[in-house]
């Protein structure tokens, strides 16, 4: 007959290969242990909670450094900056909580944020604004640029697509435009994207994948594309658009 010793719990408990005999009051003891060593953990698990803690402001988060941002103003963006001064500033003192300034000896828009400051990317927000509006954007369409995260500005010449010069740079710029901005208008509606031509430099407002598309069909323009081509390609791209959203 084989007899084993259990050593672990200090109580000796005989097992034989014909029979098992278990004394009641080893196993009684056993699940008061683990009733008490789960109210242990219970209770190390109640001590032991997160604490938590304020958001620090943009000022704190910067070790109480104040970080600044300059933005210069081109030549022909200086008038439409002094009309529409107060409904650039009211999105960035009220809603973004920055300090800022245009300072007239340098011709640049400087800001920077302040104690009130809450969002650590709020003086990025607000560049980024800044800079659309200087780009040529409408200040409706640029203020996009604080309310959603998912909208870029993409800048690029028309001569980084095909080296033209002369009248046919003229002409690869008068195909993108069209007639009264007629193909300009058809593309932003079509991709819901904002495009800016500013002389040779085309500038474009909207999420990743609406720019992508954007660009394809000003791209194929600048190569010589018809434009009805271009504007078929367009309404099949809206269609998509439509009844995916």
């Amino acid at each position: 007959m084989e007899v084993e010793t259990d050593t672990t719990s200090g109580n000796d408990i005989t097992m034989s290969s014909s029979h098992t005999t278990i004394d009641p009051s080893i196993i009684q003891s056993r699940i008061l242990q683990s009733d008490s060593l789960a109210k242990q953990n219970l209770n190390q698990d109640e001590d032991s909670e997160m604490p938590t803690y304020p958001k620090l402001s943009a000022q704190d988060a910067s070790s109480g450094k104040t970080e600044y941002r300059r933005i210069r103003c081109p030549a022909h963006r200086y008038t439409p900056l002094r009309e529409s001064w107060e409904q650039i500033l009211t999105p960035l003192v009220e809603y973004l909580k920055l300090q800022v300034r245009f300072n007239t000896r340098t011709r640049s828009c400087e800001m920077k944020t302040s104690p009130h400051t809450l969002d650590t990317g709020s003086l990025q927000k607000g560049a980024d604004f800044v800079s659309a509006f200087m780009l040529g954007f409408e200040v409706q369409d640029a203020v996009a640029l604080l309310r959603l995260d998912d909208l870029y500005v993409e800048s690029f010449q028309v001569t980084d697509v095909k080296l033209l010069s002369g009248d046919h740079l003229s002409r690869a710029v008068g195909r993108v435009a069209g007639q009264d901005g007629k193909t300009r208008f058809a593309i932003e509606n079509a991709t819901r994207t904002r495009i800016v031509i500013a002389d040779t430099r085309i500038h474009m407002l909207g999420s990743y994948a609406n720019i992508r598309v954007a660009r394809n069909a000003i791209c194929d323009l600048v190569m010589g594309a018809p434009p009805g081509k271009v504007y078929n390609s367009m309404r099949n791209v809206a269609k998509r658009m439509n009844e995916r959203f």
